[in-house]
């Protein structure tokens, strides 16, 4: 049974409930929060649709939030006043300047705005726009021609070719360039740049590629501490006779050693030839040279001046190793050698000389009479000089200067194929006869140079002329035995015959004539003019058999000679 009284039954609470009612009002504030949100991007949607992105710049000028004609607008009233205003390209260490009129820049404002786009959807970026900037290149029109040319030319004023290393030697001391690093700019990327920041107030900054050195730290090092240091680290000596030495000083090591970049690294390149020379500055004076006795005739007798043994120096010898006396490791102090040289005509030879034999003899004939004063003259000079064996025959050298002092008078030669007049004129004739009578002995032809122009009384091929300083005619003795020049003239002739001891026979096999070529024709207006028919040019040759006295061959040589042809001379 239940009293009357009895308490109502409560029912029991659910504890559930008391747990979710804070979420439902995070959930409430969230939705409305969303809901706020939404309206407030719609509304800045809406409004900014169409528009440029917030934050955006062109070359330094805000059109971020704008219409864009009004952008454009703005673009063209800030920036068209400098669209002529030099721009400074900038490129690591190196700048220059560019004329944007010149390069056939202008700027397309309209493509720029477009360039930098619509507000973009995302609210975080358009957010992110409220509070920082974006800068957007220039978008241009460009005469591709004229910025290409300026293109070019500001690439190769950006580059800076890297320094190389290099080592060298001066007064004494070991001097270093120290390998620096370059840049290049590639100019795709330079354009690239300059189409889009050429209205940039800071200018356009370039890209740059390092470029470095091909001879670098590394090798630079292992030279100045090797062949560098070895080389002025004393000076090279060659020991000498009677106390005199030959010295390359340190000072003057950088005139022979230098170090020149080889691929990619520096070759030592050591000059021997002018080392050797400056070791003989001093050691020449130590040689001797040799002298042959001579023979002369004076007062109807023999005098002999006696002959003196020499002494060279070994030139090969000096050589020998200098490289590594230099710049390695051979001792820099050594001796020098020496050759004795006995003369090839002692006194004896001299004393027992005889000329009793004729070897060889030449004559030729015509001569005017201003010609005759010279050639006798310089018979006369050369008449019983003695060649000893070994010697050479320097014609020039004997006589020396040929002038009006020297007895020699003004005559006819021939110049650039007419005729024409000249102090000792004629000399040509004795030194063809000189010539003939060394060719015919069989001695060494040293030195010779025929007639650009055929003389008709000389043998074809086998001639010379002689000019004093500049053409000599020389022959060397080739014989055991000495030889006397005997120079005679007659009315219209000139004889030459060497006389000593006979040891070959001579023969002259001519090569006859060809390639003959004309004539051409010149007039001259000069007072002296001698009219001339010419004659063709030619090539010739000439054989010389030796043998000896038996008959048998020894040498047997050929020469080609070619006469130029003498102009028909016209006087007008």
């Amino acid at each position: 049974m239940h009293s009357a009284d009895s308490p109502a039954t409560v029912p029991a609470a659910d504890p559930s409930s008391g747990r979710r009612r804070p979420w439902v009002i995070v959930l409430g504030v969230l939705a409305g929060a969303l809901v706020l949100f939404c309206a407030v991007y719609g509304a800045d949607y809406l409004l900014s649709k169409g528009k440029v992105p917030r934050g955006v710049t062109v070359a330094g000028v805000d059109i971020g939030g704008m219409a864009p004609e009004d952008a454009g607008a703005r673009l063209s009233g800030e920036l068209d006043a400098s669209l002529a205003s030099p721009v400074t390209v900038t490129a690591g260490a190196a700048d220059s300047v560019l004329d944007p009129v010149h390069a056939g820049l202008r700027p397309n404002w309209a493509a720029t705005v477009a360039a930098a786009g619509e507000q973009p959807l995302d609210p975080v970026e358009r957010f992110r726009g409220l509070f920082g900037e974006r800068e957007v290149g220039i978008v241009s029109d460009v005469d591709d021609a004229a910025l290409d040319a300026e293109i070019e030319r500001l690439t190769a004023e950006l580059m800076i070719p890297p320094t190389e290393g290099g080592v060298s030697l001066e007064a004494g001391e070991v001097r270093v360039t120290e390998p620096v690093s370059g840049q290049d700019v590639d100019p795709e990327l330079l354009r690239e740049r300059i189409t889009t920041d050429w209205l940039n107030p800071d200018g356009v900054h370039a890209t740059v590629t390092v470029t470095e050195p091909v001879i670098g730290e590394k090798e630079v090092s292992t030279v100045a501490g090797g062949p560098a240091a070895a080389a002025v680290s004393g000076p090279v000596v060659a020991h000498g006779i009677d106390g005199v030495d030959g010295v390359i000083p340190v000072e003057r090591m950088g005139e022979v050693v230098q170090f020149r970049r080889d691929g990619d690294a520096l070759r030592t390149d050591v000059d021997v030839d002018l080392a050797r020379d400056i070791l003989l500055e001093n050691l020449a004076g130590t040689e001797v040279p040799v002298k042959n006795a001579r023979i002369s005739f004076t007062g109807g007798g023999r005098t002999v001046t006696p002959h003196s043994d020499g002494r060279t120096l070994d030139r090969e010898a000096l050589m020998d190793g200098l490289r590594e006396r230099i710049t390695g490791r051979e001792p820099k102090e050594f001796d020098a050698r020496y050759t004795d040289e006995p003369a090839s005509f002692t006194t004896a030879d001299a004393e027992k000389a005889t000329f009793d034999e004729t070897v060889s003899e030449f004559t030729t004939t015509g001569f005017s009479y201003a010609s005759g004063v010279n050639i006798r003259r310089v018979a006369q000079m050369v008449d019983g000089a003695v060649v000893a064996p070994g010697q050479v025959f320097s014609l020039n050298g004997y006589t020396g200067p040929r002038g009006t002092a020297q007895g020699f008078v003004e005559s006819g030669i021939i110049l650039n194929g007419h005729a024409d007049t000249a102090v000792g004129g004629g000399i040509s004739q004795f030194a063809t006869t000189l010539y003939n009578a060394a060719y015919f002995a069989g001695f060494d032809d040293v030195a010779h140079t025929p007639h650009s122009y055929y003389i008709s009384r000389y043998p074809a091929g086998r001639e010379a002329t002689v000019f004093e300083g500049l053409i000599d005619l020389q022959f060397r003795n080739n014989s055991p035995y000495p030889v006397m020049i005997n120079a005679s003239t007659g009315d219209n002739s000139v004889t030459v015959t060497m006389t000593g001891v006979k040891t070959v026979n001579v023969e002259s096999v001519p090569g006859g004539r060809w390639a003959e070529t004309r004539p051409t024709r010149i007039t001259l207006t000069d007072d002296n003019c001698v009219p001339s028919s010419g004659a063709p040019g030619f090539t010739t040759s000439d054989t010389r058999i030796i043998r000896d006295l038996n008959g048998s061959e020894i040498d047997r040589q050929s020469q080609t000679t070619v006469y130029d042809p003498s102009p028909i001379i016209r006087c007008g």
